[in-house]
């Protein structure tokens, strides 16, 4: 299925920052050209964008398409085949791991951490006045 040519998401930053003839060329104050040279300039303005912009997607358009629908292929594949699985792995080895690591403080390290505590419980502070 085909998308429409002017999807408003995708183009965002191009329609935000899209160049006007007003951004190109502005006469300061006080200097005025002529009504007809101003809409001549700015019909040769366009035509020449809107030309150019259609000539260079005609003939790019369709190897840029392929190239990135390309690059997207091997991205999915990569996640896929690839990282999902090591992932996957990962969060297996790491629960093996979680298990032993929790086995060990609980038998080694625990007592000797209930032995301190039960030494440091025994101290009392006292304050003496003088």
């Amino acid at each position: 299925m085909l998308m429409p040519v002017d999807v408003p998401v995708t183009s965002v930053h191009i329609a935000n920052n899209q160049i006007s003839y007003e951004d190109v060329f502005a006469e300061p104050d006080g200097v005025v050209s002529l009504d007809y040279i101003w809409q001549a300039a700015f019909n040769c303005f366009k035509c020449s964008k809107n030309t150019c912009y259609k000539f260079l997607s005609t003939l790019c358009g369709v190897c840029c398409a392929f190239c990135w629908g390309c690059e997207f292929a091997v991205l999915a594949f990569h996640h896929v085949w690839c990282l999902t699985p090591c992932l996957r792995t990962f969060d297996i080895v790491m629960g093996y791991i979680q298990k032993i690591v929790g086995t060990i403080s609980t038998c080694c390290i625990a007592p000797f951490c209930e032995a301190c505590g039960m030494i440091f419980s025994n101290i009392k502070v006292v304050k003496l006045q003088t």
